[in-house]
């Protein structure tokens, strides 16, 4: 039980090299294995697993509890008797759970975390997610054990692992570009939803229903727009709570800095560091040597203008393509945000200064960032009024329009009427121009595949929250909405899991200021008009920040923190490609409709159809199957 346990953690090495631990007990059954990545007090009183002073609880987690010292505080004040043994928040969030039970604690805790606590007396295991989703949780039942960790690859090492691609979840998948929670790539293993816990019991053979203990749709609902007060003192109390929620994320014992792209989000994170700290942020941005990706040269001035340790990297095309053989193995299961690339590539560059790194992540979900949320809104709301046989012409014409041609004409623009990667966003626009009502026009945004079952064999999609909109919380408009669903979805699903999986593959630990919970409950209680004026997303946010950057600085126009996938099909990849979309082979692994796959890909490398995001989806489930340690390729 013991050595399967610390192989369990041995195979989540990269997220915690500085130590290793193994606790079990043979007569409950029950053993917790721990890779840590030491950040706080680096001594060894911060070693897990961790067992509290009367030995009732064993503790393993992962992730920082940044109020940390106020809950010592507080526990002290509250007359109980704490011997201290060192620093660390492990041994704190150990106290807190003792003092106040698992949901007295949970209800308390700034940070990111998973963790598993083992109750010996009442013989109790339970697992918990932070409120946003930003440390993961697997778990799930192979015979009669009961398996959980940080990511799959702890899982599937362990002797009575079995795995099954799950179809269904590949549906999923293939609409989403990730698998959603609760769903995981294998039958079976669930992710913990973000901002729930867990009970277990009985051995492992009771597994409750997860418990809620931070409400998101009661934080949208009840705070939508209930904030009255001028855009000054708004501003002033945003500038408030950021500084603080930055400043909580600075706390480390080894060196930290900040990704910065130049975009408002990390500038913000940043210039909010470089304010509160005696030396010179240090700062990371890469840069693309093709113009329409490149963010480093605004990143740059920005760093220039804040005064920041600023440190940039030019990627090849070669140096970004080697990585792609690397991301079955970062991810575990299909993954293809296509930003999975420069960002574990913007982690490598930070994880040879610094231990810790701040993320801007959050922003355009919180303050109506997302291009959906402005641009598409507002042109779907005026086509949608076309009559359909116009609105059928426009959707043909955006659908096939030639990439080439369309990056030619930007080209011939002056910048500020550019539109970022618009070759790709024409295709989507398509999609959506058959939509009458606000929840499908959403649906097809954020959806790759529109029918999965076209692809995927032997699959039955399950429904998820996007496909119950009567479920939703009461919402005063469609962007409220989709800024809900976001945050519920993609923000947890693929965003906080491309930056985790990304900077934990290098062993670097990335937090994320903007998530700080008390920012998200502001930022549902700011009137919508104070985050979307004048044409523009993100307003009050860029209040803030022009506090501490010249606007000018900051005006142009936005790119996506993305590669060329379209061309490199075409070109470098596309030998890679054609050997894992063979039509023999696809045949053979039965997951896929060959057929289907073929025809998109042969239109592809023609110029006939721009396929690259389904392509993508396919290959990077193609490129995950053969190298998954327990997939076989039936199920």
């Amino acid at each position: 039980m013991l050595s399967s346990a610390s192989k369990m953690a041995a195979g989540v090495l990269h997220r915690g090299p500085d130590d290793a631990g193994a606790w079990a007990d043979r007569d409950a059954g029950i053993a917790l294995s721990h890779q840590r990545l030491s950040i706080i007090d680096l001594s060894p009183a911060g070693h897990q697993p961790m067992r509290s002073p009367c030995g009732r609880y064993v503790i393993v987690y992962n992730g920082e509890i940044y109020n940390h010292q106020d809950l010592r505080s507080d526990l002290e004040r509250s007359g109980g008797s704490f011997d201290w043994r060192g620093h660390s928040d492990t041994e704190t969030l150990l106290a807190a759970l003792r003092h106040w039970g698992v949901r007295g604690t949970l209800e308390r805790l700034n940070g990111m975390f998973a963790f598993a606590v083992w109750d010996a007396t009442e013989r109790t295991l339970f697992l918990a997610r932070d409120r946003m989703g930003e440390k993961p949780l697997y778990y799930g039942r192979c015979g009669d054990t009961l398996l959980f960790g940080s990511e799959l690859k702890a899982l599937t090492v362990h002797p009575d692992w079995r795995g099954e691609v799950d179809r269904d979840a590949l549906a999923l998948y293939m609409r989403h570009n990730c698998v959603p929670a609760p769903w995981s790539i294998y039958r079976g293993v669930a992710k913990l939803p973000p901002a729930h816990f867990l009970v277990i019991r009985n051995g492992g053979r009771d597994v409750g229903e997860p418990i809620c203990y931070w409400n998101l749709a009661l934080v949208a609902e009840n705070g939508a727009g209930a904030v009255v007060g001028e855009p000054e003192a708004l501003t002033e109390e945003l500038d408030i709570l950021l500084r603080d929620a930055v400043k909580l994320r600075m706390a480390a014992d080894v060196p930290l800095g900040a990704f910065l792209s130049g975009g408002f989000d990390s500038t913000t994170v940043a210039a909010l560091m470089q304010v509160q700290s005696e030396q010179p942020v240090k700062t990371f941005s890469i840069g693309f040597f093709e113009e329409s990706y490149d963010e480093a040269p605004h990143a740059k001035l920005v760093a220039g203008h804040l005064g920041t340790d600023h440190t940039e990297f030019y990627v090849t095309p070669e140096e970004a393509l080697a990585v792609i053989p690397k991301l079955p193995a970062i991810y575990d299961e299909p993954f293809s945000d296509s930003s999975q690339i420069p960002t574990y590539l913007v982690s490598e560059l930070a994880r040879k200064h610094v231990t810790v790194s701040l993320s801007g992540d959050g922003g355009d979900e919180l303050f109506c960032g997302y291009n959906r949320y402005v641009t598409g809104y507002r042109i779907w709301s005026k086509l949608r009024l076309l009559p359909r046989p116009v609105r059928s012409m426009l959707s043909a014409v955006f659908r096939y329009a030639p990439g080439h041609s369309l990056d030619a004409l930007q080209r011939r623009l002056p910048r500020r009427f550019r539109v970022s990667n618009l070759a790709d966003r024409l295709p989507k626009l398509a999609d959506v121009l058959g939509h009458q009502d606000g929840q499908s026009f959403y649906r097809s945004l954020v959806s790759h595949a529109v029918n999965p079952g076209e692809f995927v064999l032997g699959a039955d999609e399950p429904k998820t929250i996007i496909d119950y909109p009567d479920l939703l919380p009461d919402l005063p408009g469609l962007r409220e909405q989709m800024m809900y669903l976001d945050m519920k979805t993609y923000l947890p699903d693929d965003i906080l899991t491309k930056l985790d999986r990304a900077s934990m593959a290098v062993s670097l630990e990335a937090r994320v200021p903007l998530l700080d919970h008390r920012v998200v409950e502001f930022a549902w209680r700011v009137p919508m008009q104070y985050k979307y004026r004048n044409g523009e997303g993100k307003w009050l946010l860029r209040q803030v920040l022009s506090r501490y950057v010249p606007p000018e600085l900051m005006n142009r126009p936005k790119k996506g923190f993305g590669v060329p996938i379209e061309h490199w099909l075409r070109g470098p990849l596309r030998d890679w490609a054609e050997c894992l979309l063979d039509a023999k082979r696809l045949r053979e692994q039965g997951f896929f409709d060959s057929v289907q796959i073929r025809r998109m890909w042969e239109e592809h490398v023609a110029g006939k159809g721009r396929w690259h995001f389904h392509l993508w989806d396919v290959l990077m489930f193609q490129a995950w199957l053969e190298t998954s340690p327990a997939s076989p390729y039936t199920g």
